[in-house]
């Protein structure tokens, strides 16, 4: 996304917040705007954008960037287009994806019933995430994710916590579902567990997913993946973050019905990779052939594509 582009979406973003707190985010300097990640809203503290740096105040000295219940309350309402109630799934547990592709993160008293989360009440804090997408930077990678029989190849896809790994897989998303002139369009069935991915408000996707992807929001990946295998025919299935042993038992399952894996974890190396308990469990499952590595150089991002072999070793593809 060139400069004016991501410059525009921090604006954007902006256009949510409540007015005195909109004025002081839109004031900021170009430079900032362009990075920004994140608008936070702290009850109590002056509101604060999130950048590779860190976090910055808008405008330290100025009391009008102190948060006060009030913003939140007239923030979340003007979101949810004042029917709070029809998001209420989604808030309580702890997000709500915004109109514009944008995802808000919630934070406050979690009211808990028969063991489950209810409601939360008394905010204390938001987190706007400004997603981008950056359309075509998988498209050198796709072609490394076929065998050459033309049989795609699930892959995984690891950096180390903000490196860009949602933003790759949606594009990679994207270009098997939309095809090219080697390889043929796949059917893809996104598990969009936390609503990162596709950003869908009211059951349409806000970002670019190509012309065959079906979504399935708010569903933990061991639900949905069996879900989608029933209902939806998938050739490839695509999640955000292994993180459990669950997850992984799913894939196997989708794996066994001859269906690709296209997935992510956090590991910011090959040598942390094997560090991690479920890197064991991954490579006994034999689910993925291909491992696609985000490396940060002086803020430069390249990708490297590896063969998983059979000894859990990486080779060049």
């Amino acid at each position: 996304m060139e400069k004016r582009g991501r410059i525009a979406r921090y604006e954007q973003a902006s256009e949510l917040l409540p007015h005195r707190l909109r004025k002081l985010a839109l004031a900021l300097p170009d430079g900032q705007k362009e990075y920004a990640e994140e608008l936070r809203l702290r009850t109590a503290h002056p509101m604060t954008v999130l950048t590779p740096e860190g976090e910055i105040s808008v405008a330290p000295s100025n009391r009008d960037a102190i948060v006060v219940p009030e913003d939140l309350e007239q923030m979340l309402s003007a979101v949810t287009d004042y029917s709070r109630y029809a998001s209420m799934e989604s808030i309580r547990q702890g997000y709500l994806c915004v109109r514009g592709g944008f995802r808000l993160g919630i934070c406050g008293t979690l009211v808990m019933r028969d063991g489950m989360p209810y409601n939360i009440r008394e905010f204390s804090g938001f987190a706007l995430r400004i997603v981008r997408e950056q359309i075509g930077i998988a498209t050198g990678c796709v072609p490394k994710l076929f065998s050459p029989d033309g049989r795609f190849q699930s892959t995984l896809i690891l950096s180390a916590p903000g490196g860009g790994k949602t933003t790759l897989l949606r594009d990679l998303i994207r270009c098997l579902s939309l095809g090219d002139s080697e390889h043929r369009a796949q059917r893809v069935a996104v598990i969009d567990e936390r609503g990162e991915i596709a950003v869908s408000c009211q059951g349409r996707a806000q970002m670019e997913l190509g012309n065959h992807t079906d979504v399935l929001c708010d569903c933990p990946k061991a639900i949905g993946i069996p879900m989608v295998l029933r209902a939806m025919n998938p050739q490839i299935i695509a999640l955000d973050e292994i993180t459990v042993s669950e997850d992984i038992r799913a894939m196997c399952m989708a794996a066994n019905c001859g269906v690709g894996l296209l997935a992510t974890i956090h590991a910011g190396s090959e040598a942390e990779l094997l560090r991690k308990p479920l890197w064991r469990e991954l490579l006994t499952a034999g689910v993925f052939q291909r491992i696609l590595l985000i490396r940060n150089d002086c803020g430069v991002r390249s990708y490297e594509v590896k063969e998983l072999e059979c000894c859990g070793c990486l080779a060049e593809c």
